[in-house]
């Protein structure tokens, strides 16, 4: 008779960098660590979020005793919405877990989506929870963001450790370090297998402390003799912490300006994590009632996102301030991989209108919140794991961090290069990779999920790239042939110089196509909308040598 067996299974993060998800099964139970998402690349046209495709908690739900959430970034917590309704749907709801601030902003997420049954639990470092034939533990560690912790899921088989995100700030901006002597005695007792964040397996040494961020920002803030925008990520509480603080240093007042940055403040605040000074805080709206050498607007849009506030204002379509020549936006974030063309564009935009910019690569104002090799070696010499799991990053970080996990005596048969739904399986007799299951990307397109194999993305390119071209034909019902001339309409269609003379010659190639069909007796609409499909989009390339989206219209009369 085989022993029990632990079953690690990444539905997200791994081989990417964003929609964190794992599900850690022991005895057929369940217990889901974060559930992130991630936003779109540039060729996602239309595509507002993308989820990890967790069909397979969805077959399992009766399975799931808990999830717990490392932390408040999207990339950990933002699909939950998503997840609690269809796991809803299915008659479960498991509760969950996490730390005080991450819970209201979990509460703020499901209240937008009128989730209003989930059960949310904030649980403090070292509380344990019992879910099933878990003992859950939340070890307090150090991010970017209050409150984040690693996820400790212990079992008779032993202990898996979730780091979640994480560095080893010695002097961090809320004076909370991580619980060094909690990992070091879970070392000692023994950690099975250690799941690591990889996001900085490639950056040597250690991570700068946050609290150095505060000086230079004010020593930016200082040289500044107009407006200052800053641009940070909204859930990034201890920066906006900082750029208050340097603002109240030169007294400026202060405007919060995107929603999330609104949202995430107010929490903050009312949580004790942010501390603003009586009367600095001011509405968009009253910033061109101040003095330019007395405003300092904090912004989303740090990463170039379409639709942030920061995009907009470049983009002189904001509708409560206007850039102008003598302002200066401090970039206090570096741009997540994928992003770096939006933000060179965004970057590109302010210097058009006569801003000053100020990024990462002119002046210290930014520290990651993931450690560095140093770091990832100390949290592998602390738990001392039996087998290692790299997750949170893109095949070469995950690759980097094993090879630092060698380099602190791990086998190399213990540490596993794995892929989002490959299963890690480990029993009395040692651990391996097991069959696939399904894993990949949910499409989020305005509130609704879908397939990401649906063919509206590329209808979606097709159209940014060629246009498309609409023609109406009527005919008549007793014999099929055209009765009017057809109507042709293109919109976005490059290099359309001769289209009057085109949509001539196409309207002559409907009527032959028409009455080639009346004659051989197709009469179906679908079919002759089908056949003009196919034949004017052969026409139209042989003219244009391009292919843009054909939507014809019959209409029988």
């Amino acid at each position: 008779m085989s022993g029990p067996k632990l079953r690690v299974l990444p539905l997200g993060g791994l081989g990417e960098i964003g929609k964190n998800m794992m599900a850690v099964e022991y005895d057929g139970r369940i217990v889901v660590v974060d559930t992130g998402l991630r936003f779109p690349t540039a060729e996602m046209l239309g595509i507002d979020l993308v989820l990890p495709d967790f069909t397979y908690l969805k077959e399992r739900a009766e399975d799931i005793d808990a999830i717990v959430i490392t932390h408040g970034h999207e990339d950990h917590l933002g699909a939950l919405p998503w997840v609690m309704r269809e796991l809803n749907r299915q008659g479960v709801n498991p509760p969950v877990y996490s730390t005080r601030l991450t819970i209201a902003m979990a509460r703020s997420k499901l209240d937008e989506h009128k989730l209003k049954e989930v059960d949310l639990n904030d649980v403090r470092p070292g509380d344990e929870i019992a879910a099933g034939p878990f003992d859950v533990e939340l070890v307090r560690m150090t991010h970017s963001i209050p409150d984040a912790c690693a996820v400790a899921l212990h079992t008779e088989l032993g202990t898996v450790l979730v780091t979640g995100d994480y560095k080893f700030d010695q002097t961090p901006v809320d004076d909370k370090p991580a619980d060094f002597s909690r990992l070091a005695e879970l070392g000692r007792d023994g950690i099975l297998l250690l799941a690591g964040d990889s996001t900085n397996a490639d950056r040597p040494g250690y991570s700068p402390s946050e609290s150095g961020v505060g000086p230079h920002l004010e020593e930016v803030f200082s040289r500044c003799e107009g407006r200052i925008v800053v641009t940070a990520f909204a859930s990034n509480i201890h920066r906006v912490q900082q750029v208050v603080d340097a603002a109240s240093e030169l007294d400026r007042k202060v405007a919060l300006v995107g929603r999330s940055m609104r949202k995430n403040v107010g929490i903050g605040r009312s949580l004790g994590h942010i501390d603003v000074p009586d009367g600095m805080l001011i509405q968009p709206q009253e910033v061109e009632d101040f003095p330019d050498h007395r405003v300092v607007v904090i912004s989303t849009g740090s990463q170039g996102e379409p639709l942030s506030a920061l995009r907009r204002m470049a983009h002189n379509d904001h509708r409560q301030i206007q850039l102008r020549r003598g302002d200066t936006v401090v970039f206090s974030a570096t741009p997540i991989p994928g992003n770096e063309r939006a933000v060179s564009d965004t970057v590109d935009r302010l210097y058009q209108i006569g801003c000053d910019v100020v990024t990462t690569a002119d002046a210290p104002i930014h520290a990651s919140g993931h450690g560095y090799q140093e770091e990832l070696k100390l949290m592998l010499n602390l738990v001392k794991p039996r087998y290692v799991l790299p997750v949170h990053g893109d095949h070469k970080r995950i690759r980097l961090h094993g090879q630092l996990a060698e380099q602190v005596g791990i086998d190399p048969d213990d540490i596993f290069a794995g892929d989002n739904g490959l299963p890690l399986e480990i029993d009395e007799h040692g651990a391996r990779f097991v069959d696939p299951e399904q894993a990949g990307m949910i499409f989020v397109d305005g509130v609704d999920i879908g397939d990401p194999a649906d063919t509206a993305l590329r209808d979606r390119r097709t159209l940014s790239a060629d246009g498309i071209f609409i023609v109406v034909a009527t005919i008549s019902g007793q014999d099929g042939k055209p009765v009017h001339d057809p109507e042709v309409i293109f919109r976005g269609v490059p290099f359309m110089d001769d289209s009057d003379e085109l949509a001539e010659e196409i309207r002559r190639e409907i009527e032959l196509i028409l009455s080639r069909a009346a004659d051989d007796k197709i009469r179906e609409i679908e079919e002759l909308q089908q056949e003009l499909h196919e034949e004017l989009a052969a026409f139209v390339y042989s003219r244009l040598k391009r292919r843009p989206m054909v939507l014809p219209v019959v209409v029988e009369v």
